[in-house]
């Protein structure tokens, strides 16, 4: 429960510091971030052939989806995070959690739904405001 605490707090902490940075391009940001915390899981797993390769992979779909994402909208991005949380989930059923930090599950995919919720939601707000 600490890990998810902490996931959503940083989250939150991530959305509201960059709120305040105005010349800050903010889908640059976020697809680093993205791109980042996929490196994450080659970082923990590189000690074990399988993790590590499978690790690899993820890095490179992650890359390119964040790339795709910043040449078309937010909603994109989004649905990268919710697709990383999506991987957090998934990861301990198909390899060995135990290379892992403990509750790195629980904050990995709580950040990853705080921010995409808040990417989608800034998308559907810009794309609204747009049509008045």
């Amino acid at each position: 429960m600490t890990g998810a605490i902490i996931g959503i707090s940083l989250g939150l902490l991530i959305i509201l510091s960059t709120a305040f940075i105005k010349s800050l391009d903010k889908p640059t940001f976020y697809g680093l971030i993205l791109s980042g915390i996929a490196f994450l899981y080659v970082g923990f797993t590189w000690t074990d052939l399988t993790a590590g390769v499978t690790s690899g992979l993820q890095v490179i779909f992650f890359v390119l989806f964040t790339y795709y994402g910043l040449k078309t909208n937010l909603y994109v991005l989004g649905i990268g995070y919710f697709l990383h949380g999506l991987w957090d989930m998934a990861y301990p059923y198909f390899l060995s959690s135990s290379l892992l930090p403990p509750q790195y599950d629980a904050f990995c995919i709580s950040i990853d739904f705080v921010m995409g919720f808040y990417l989608v939601a800034v998308q559907y707000r810009l794309r609204n405001k747009l049509r008045l």
